[in-house]
Parts: C-alpha cells; sequence; structure tokens
C-alpha cells in the first residue's frame, strides 16, 4: 500500500474518475454534531490569509481506496475501503455551495460541478464522481442533480446537504460576512487527507477488518455486512437489492445485529454472545469453505426471518388474532429476552411444523414463565440464559408447545407452581417487585378475566395503579385493622404486611380523587368505574385484612386460570438431551478429523449406545459416517440413513482427507476427542485468567514453593530428568527471546503459558503454546490455535497452517491439519531430542517475530 498526504481537490480532480463506496459499507451517518463540528472547522480555514503554505492546513483524517474489478484504463474506479463519511459530507457541502451561487453566478456553479462533483461526458452511474452505497444512493443522486430534484431527497444525505445550505445562509450576516468562495477553498484545499491506496493483490476485506479494529465504531453487523459481501464478487448486486437492502430498510442496525444473532442461536449455537456475533460467523463460513450459493442463501433466509422478527418488534403485522394478542403482551412486557424462543415459534410456523394454534398455546407458556416469576420474586439474571438455550434443547419428541411446556418446567428454570403462587399473591408485595409495566399489565389481565360485556379498551384508558388501603393510612384506616389485629398481630404490623400485596391493589383513572381518603369516600368513586374489579371492591362492606386477604385469594384462582402451570416432576434440563447439539458438533468436524461414539457421549453427557442408537435412527446427520468406534472401525451396525449417501464408508473417509492405519483403522492423530469436540462448540479463546508472570508462594506440607517450582516439581513426577531439563531449555530461551512465562494456579494440576504482551496482563496478549504436567500420562505441550483464532496476525488461516507446519518437522509430531482450530497437543519427552528441541525453538522465535511485526506496524 502506498501512503501520501493530499487534499481534496488533489484527490478528486483531473480526468473523469469514480470513487464507488462498497456494498459492505454502512449507511451515511454523519449527524448534526459531527458536521457542526466539521463547519467550524471550514470556517476557521475560510478565515486564514490566502497562501500556499500548507502548514496551517486542517487535518480531516484518511481515506483508504483500492482498485475496483470494475476498473478501466480510461475511466479509473476506486473501492472507498475507509473515509467515506468524509469524502459524502465533503461532496455534499460542494453540492450546497453550488446551489447557493447558481442564480448570481452560474459559471461559477458549472465549474463546481464539473471539478469535484460530476463526470460530465458519463452517463448512468458513471456521471457521479463519489457513487455512495446502493441504500444511499438514489438521495445523493438527486442533490447533485440540483435543488429541484434535491426537495424529494431526505434521511441523513438530505439532512446533511439541507445543514449547509443553511450554513451558507447564516455566512452572508452583514454584521459578519464569510465569501463563499473562501468557504469553497477552505473545502478543497485547506482540510488535508492521508490516502492511502492499495494495490490490487491487496487483500481489501483485512484492510477494512484491520481499520476497523483499531478504533473506529463499527457494529457487529457492519463488520458481517462487509465479510459477506467481500464473498459475493459476481451476485453482490444482485443479493444486495433483492434481499439486503429490504431488509436494512425495514430494520435498525441494532435490530439487523440482534436478527444475526438470533440466526445463530436458531442454529442451535445457546452460547454466542452478541459481541461475538461477527467472529462466530466468520469461523462457521470459513470452517466450511463456504461458497457464494452459500453465502447468497444465508442472506436470503436472513431476509425471510427478518419479517418474522418485524412482528415480535410490532406485533400488529400477525396476521392471527390470537399470536398477536400474545405478541402484543410479551412486548408490553418488554420480554425481548424471550426473543430467541419467540423466533423459534414463528420459524418453525413458517416451515409447516406447527399451526398458529400450537404457537399461541406456546406463548401462553412463555406469558406465565415470565409473569409467574415476576409476582414470586424469582431473581431474573438467568433469563438470557434460559431462553437462548431454548432452539437447542427443546425436545425433538413431542409436539413443539409441549416440548416448550416440558423445557420450561425443570426444575432448575423455577417456574413457580400453583400453591407458591398462591402464597405469594396473599403475602408477598406484588407493589415493590418488577417493573411498573408489568405489574399495570398483570392487573390488566386480572381485570380482561372477568369477562365484562363492554371491556375497558387499555390502550386508551390513562389508568395508574391504585393502593385501596392507602400507602400513607390516615387514623381511620388504621381502627378498622385494629379491628382485625390479633394478639399477635398488631394493626401497623397488619399495614406494613398487606398496603403492597396484590388483593389491595386495583387500577383506576382518578387516583388523586381516591387519594388518602376513607373507604365510604373511595367506595363511591368505584362504583362509578368501568373497571369490573373496582365494582367488586365497592360493593364491600369495609375494607380491612380480611377482605384484602379474601381478594388475593380470588385473585391468586384467576391468576392460575390466566398462567398455565409447570408441569409437575420435571428434571433438570441438562445439555445431556440434546441432540441437536450433537448435529451441530458433528457439523463443525474439521476437514480430515473423525470422532468416535464414546467422544460424542461424553461431550453430550449422554451413552456410547445412546448416542450410537440415535445416529442410526436419524437421517441427514452431517458426518455422521465419521463417527467411528474407540479404535477407528467403521461400526458393525452402521448403515446410510438418506437415500442421498450411501457407497464405501472408507473411501468416503478417505476422501474428507482421513489417513488409515496398516491394520485398517483410522489414524488416532486425526482423532477428535470429546474435549475438543467441547472446543469446537464452545469457542474457548479467552485469555487464561489464573497466570501469574511474577511467582506466587503456594503450601505444601511445612515448605512453600512458586508456582514455577510446583510446576518443575509436578513435571518431574511423570517425565525424566532429561526432559526436565529441556523444558527449563525451552522456556529460558523463551525468555531470553522477550517472551515471558505464565504458570497457571491449578491447585491438582498447574501449568506454563509461553506468553507475548504485557506481562501480567494475559487478557490482551497471545501465547503459542501451554505446558502441561502429565499427572501420571506424561507431560504435553499443547498448541493453541484455537486461541490463535482471534489473536492477529494468525487469524489468517495460513500463518496458522505455516505454524503447524513448522512443528511437524519434529521427530514425532504430526498434528493433522484439521485440528487448526483445536489444540492439539505432543509430548514433552520429545524434547529430550537435541534436533526438535532447536527446531521448536526457532519455530517460537518465527512466532514471536510475526507477533512484534503486527505490534509496530
Amino acid at each position: 500500500m502506498q501512503a501520501k498526504e493530499t487534499l481534496f481537490a488533489d484527490l478528486v480532480q483531473g480526468r473523469a474518475q469514480q470513487f464507488q463506496v462498497p456494498l459492505y459499507q454502512r449507511t451515511y451517518s454523519w449527524n448534526e454534531r459531527q458536521l457542526h463540528q466539521l463547519w467550524t472547522d471550514i470556517l476557521e480555514q475560510a478565515g486564514l490569509p490566502l497562501s500556499d503554505d500548507r502548514g496551517s492546513a486542517h487535518f480531516l483524517g484518511s481515506v483508504v481506496l483500492a482498485p475496483s474489478p470494475q476498473n478501466e484504463a480510461t475511466f479509473p474506479r476506486w473501492l472507498v475501503v475507509d473515509g467515506q463519511q468524509r469524502l459524502t459530507t465533503l461532496s455534499l457541502a460542494l453540492a450546497a455551495i453550488r446551489d447557493h451561487v447558481a442564480d448570481d453566478r452560474p459559471d461559477e456553479a458549472e465549474r463546481i460541478d464539473e471539478e469535484y462533483l460530476i463526470n460530465k461526458r458519463k452517463s448512468g452511474a458513471d456521471h457521479f464522481r463519489l457513487l455512495p452505497t446502493q441504500a444511499d444512493r438514489p438521495q445523493y443522486a438527486a442533490h447533485i442533480r440540483g435543488p429541484l430534484e434535491a426537495r424529494a431527497g431526505g434521511g441523513n444525505v438530505g439532512s446533511a446537504y439541507s445543514f449547509f445550505r443553511r450554513k451558507l445562509v447564516e455566512a452572508e450576516d452583514p454584521a459578519a460576512p464569510v465569501d463563499v468562495f473562501r468557504i469553497e477553498q477552505a473545502i478543497t484545499s485547506r482540510l488535508t487527507l492521508v490516502a492511502v491506496t492499495a494495490d490490487r493483490g491487496d487483500n481489501v476485506h483485512r484492510i477494512f477488518e484491520s481499520l476497523n479494529n483499531t478504533g473506529l465504531k463499527l457494529s457487529q453487523a457492519d463488520l458481517l455486512r462487509n465479510y459477506l459481501f467481500m464473498k459475493l464478487p459476481d451476485r453482490g448486486e444482485h443479493v444486495y437489492e433483492t434481499y439486503w437492502l429490504p431488509l436494512q430498510n425495514s430494520l435498525g442496525n441494532d435490530e439487523l445485529e440482534q436478527l444475526m444473532w438470533l440466526q445463530l442461536v436458531l442454529g442451535g449455537d445457546d452460547r454466542v454472545r452478541r459481541q461475538d456475533l461477527y467472529a462466530s460467523q466468520q469461523r462457521h463460513f470459513e470452517r466450511r469453505k463456504t461458497t457464494e450459493a452459500e453465502i447468497e442463501s444465508y442472506i436470503k433466509d436472513l431476509y425471510r426471518l427478518g419479517a418474522l422478527f418485524r412482528r415480535l418488534l410490532r406485533p400488529e403485522e400477525e396476521p392471527d388474532p390470537a399470536v398477536r394478542a400474545l405478541l402484543r403482551r410479551l412486548d408490553s412486557w418488554q420480554a425481548q429476552v424471550t426473543y430467541p424462543a419467540l423466533m423459534m415459534l414463528l420459524d418453525r410456523r413458517e416451515r409447516g411444523e406447527i399451526d398458529s394454534p400450537q404457537v399461541a398455546r406456546a406463548l401462553s407458556y412463555v406469558e406465565s414463565f415470565l409473569v409467574r416469576r415476576m409476582i414470586c420474586r424469582v431473581p431474573t439474571n438467568n433469563l438470557n440464559r434460559v431462553f437462548q438455550s431454548v432452539p437447542g434443547q427443546l425436545p425433538l419428541d413431542v409436539p413443539v408447545a409441549e416440548g416448550l411446556h416440558q423445557l420450561l418446567s425443570a426444575e432448575n428454570r423455577f417456574w413457580p407452581d400453583d400453591e407458591e403462587l398462591r402464597a405469594k399473591i396473599r403475602t408477598a408485595p406484588f407493589y415493590q417487585y418488577g417493573r411498573w409495566h408489568q405489574r399495570k399489565m398483570v392487573l390488566q389481565r386480572l381485570e380482561e378475566s372477568y369477562g365484562h360485556p363492554e371491556p375497558v379498551d387499555f390502550t386508551l384508558a390513562q389508568l395508574t395503579i391504585e393502593h385501596v388501603l392507602p400507602q400513607a393510612a390516615g387514623e381511620e384506616w388504621m381502627r378498622m385493622l385494629g379491628e382485625d389485629a390479633t394478639e399477635d398481630e398488631t394493626p401497623e404490623a397488619l399495614y406494613a404486611q398487606l398496603r403492597h400485596c396484590l388483593g389491595n391493589l386495583t387500577l383506576t383513572a382518578v387516583n388523586s380523587e381516591l387519594s388518602n381518603h376513607p373507604f365510604e369516600r373511595k367506595q363511591d368513586l368505584l362504583k362509578a368505574s368501568h373497571l369490573e374489579m373496582n365494582r367488586r371492591i365497592a360493593a364491600t362492606g369495609r375494607w380491612g385484612a380480611r377482605e384484602i386477604l379474601a381478594r388475593a385469594d380470588d385473585l391468586a384462582e384467576r391468576a392460575i386460570a390466566l398462567w398455565p402451570a409447570p408441569l409437575p416432576g420435571i428434571g433438570r434440563a441438562e445439555r445431556g438431551r440434546d441432540w441437536q447439539l450433537a448435529h451441530q458438533v458433528l457439523a463443525a468436524l474439521p476437514h480430515g478429523t473423525w470422532t468416535s461414539y464414546g467422544d460424542l457421549a461424553a461431550f453430550l453427557g449422554s451413552g456410547a449406545q445412546a448416542v450410537g442408537n440415535h445416529l442410526a435412527g436419524t437421517p441427514g446427520v452431517a458426518n455422521a459416517y465419521r463417527v467411528l468406534t474407540s479404535d477407528g472401525k467403521v461400526s458393525d451396525g452402521f448403515r446410510w440413513t438418506s437415500p442421498a449417501d450411501g457407497g464405501d464408508v472408507r473411501a468416503r473417509l478417505t476422501a474428507d482427507g482421513i489417513r488409515f492405519t496398516t491394520n485398517g483403522a483410522a489414524d488416532p492423530a486425526q482423532r477428535v476427542t470429546g474435549d475438543e469436540l467441547a472446543l469446537l462448540h464452545v469457542g474457548m479463546d479467552d485469555a487464561p485468567t489464573d497466570v501469574e508472570d511474577a511467582p506466587q508462594r503456594v503450601t505444601r506440607g511445612q515448605d512453600t514453593e512458586t508456582r514455577s517450582d510446583r510446576f518443575y516439581r509436578q513435571v518431574a513426577a511423570d517425565d525424566s530428568p532429561a526432559t526436565v531439563e529441556a523444558v527449563r531449555s525451552l522456556l529460558a530461551r523463551w525468555e531470553e527471546g522477550g517472551g515471558w512465562v505464565g504458570h497457571g494456579a491449578g491447585k491438582v494440576v498447574t501449568s506454563a503459558f509461553l506468553m507475548l504482551g504485557k506481562a501480567g496482563s494475559p487478557g490482551r496478549g497471545i501465547w503459542p503454546m501451554t505446558l502441561y504436567p502429565g499427572g501420571g500420562r506424561g507431560g504435553t505441550a499443547e498448541v493453541g490455535f484455537q486461541h490463535l483464532l482471534s489473536r492477529a496476525p494468525f487469524t489468517d488461516r495460513a500463518l496458522r497452517a505455516e505454524f503447524l507446519r513448522r512443528l511437524n518437522e519434529m521427530d514425532g509430531v504430526d498434528i493433522p491439519e484439521g485440528k487448526l482450530e483445536l489444540r492439539p497437543n505432543f509430548r514433552l519427552s520429545l524434547l529430550e531430542e537435541r534436533h526438535n528441541l532447536d527446531l521448536l525453538t526457532e519455530t517460537l522465535a518465527w512466532f514471536r517475530g510475526l507477533w512484534a511485526a503486527r505490534e509496530t506496524s
């Protein structure tokens, strides 16, 4: 790449050319604050003396350009990899100046147009010197063509143009006029840019990704959009116009990001975090070597799911009345946490697997789960995990609604039963828990349960929650409570117990009028209410403890009828019963690897026989034929389950890169163990939090030892003195080269991380490998390929593959390529060979060099 300082005029003037904002870029997003700051800078430069000296010019930022695939020798086209917001803003400012002077100086208006804004002799899209992304193109084109067309323009582009037109009028203030052509000169010749130009062979996606990992605030959706359309060189325009642009126009950026996350969750990934969306989806596509057709299919499915997601955001778009009513209530509850379950239900209905009555029944369970937990004061801090796990843990052997009922009824989901609900409605201070709109919705639903022939329209009524027994009770109220008090309960104690309970609360539009009046005055006002619950309160002769508790009992029975109870006798919801998890991890098996029935069972928490039975009876499970016996043989009972499959299993395995030994067994080095299956699913690439570079003292009997001492003691317990000496030499060489060694705090087996980065701050560092004592089996060196997936520059698969090749040059090391996303290991005893120790030292020096180059670039 080449970088040079330049001016806007030097960048865009001259022969016909075009700067194209790629499909993957986000839309124009500068707001009033950013425009105002730019305008202040422009006026400052416009007020300086005319000079060719750029020493006082204002630095605006960088623009990164790359040759467009549509580039022509006679008409250069450039992709704007970074800096489109600046270029678009400056172009709109010049368009505003052109239109501002057009009536009095048409010649100058034409000059500005031809020098900066258009390619005069080109037509169509080529007519514009800057071509924004498709979403902004109509607005931008209207403003560049002139003020008559610009009247129809809106959005951020229109707002920016209007801002500059307004500021140009203000600049003509006779008290302090600013020459408009000095403003033009400030924009074109006083604001400097650094133009970075990439060569045709440069990885534009990597440039974009690197720029936005170092300070520019792009969302996960922005980064994923960039990645997707970089993968669509031929079909990008069609996919963007047909699917992406309508989807982007129908959802906000945050909503689009949430939809992308939900799509991953629907696929069974119940642990992915929204902030890891881009990295997770990128790893998924890279692992599968996804084709352009598969990327298009992904975006098409996202577009389909977008229509369903909008029904959660805007329930009025849901066609079925019963489902619509439930979605509205969940929306009023602000139950975004339930979106994974809700999207799963709408998706299953769209696919024809369930109908609307089943969806409505399932949604009623979701509503009940939330409401009963709120009434019974169950903390909400685990709701994200509960609902994110629903798509992956839903039982497969029962209808969807019943399966959801069963899943939410698990004892570790804490869905209160009828007995607990009755008790809490009778005694708990309902008014002090949950959010105000949730408490109000509960009371609204209880009012609806009376089935009044002329129900209140709650969307129009301005109702608030009223304490019948007031929050500040007077003497008359306390005397009434005294009538109900016992020797063990004072009126004050009854008051404290009952004033906030559900039996004492109602809805009213005349809260201020009811105030703290005696019950007789409140009766008159409640009789006139349109709410049935208020009329029933008014029909009561008095309002003391007995009446409040009796009403609480009545409301409890209504609540039990409204909100279904959990199923009794359901045990804990465990991942071990999740066959979809097995399907997911099998689909993620890297090329050139296999696993066993026992490994898969260990990962699932099941049994090998149960795994075999499930795979044998379930058609269409990806890579099921790569599940072998523990000795690497095809099971005698294996049968193809799909007509589309078939043929010789060993031939299929060989085609998948699996090697076989002389006795016909799959190469054990290519086996993915149960622990490695867990790594494939979870993506454990976080820094170790238990690493210390400064030795700490630990107690062993009457003596003390550092973590380093303990590490070497544990290595010596399993390996020969020669191996211990080789490990000491390796770690000493690592530290001499600028690395540091952090020892894990494991209480049984410790470890040694070969760290780079700031000592004591592993979260910002990187480690190529970790050494472990053997715990009775001989020590191992674990290679951190999976950790490197998220650590530049080793996010580049080619660099990880080169690391693997160098390691495999050691005698006795043969790590298969299929483990480039896992954490394979080799025996520490191999380092006894001086040749191996020297090779590993050289490999680690190569690794350090790449990391250092990245740190200083």
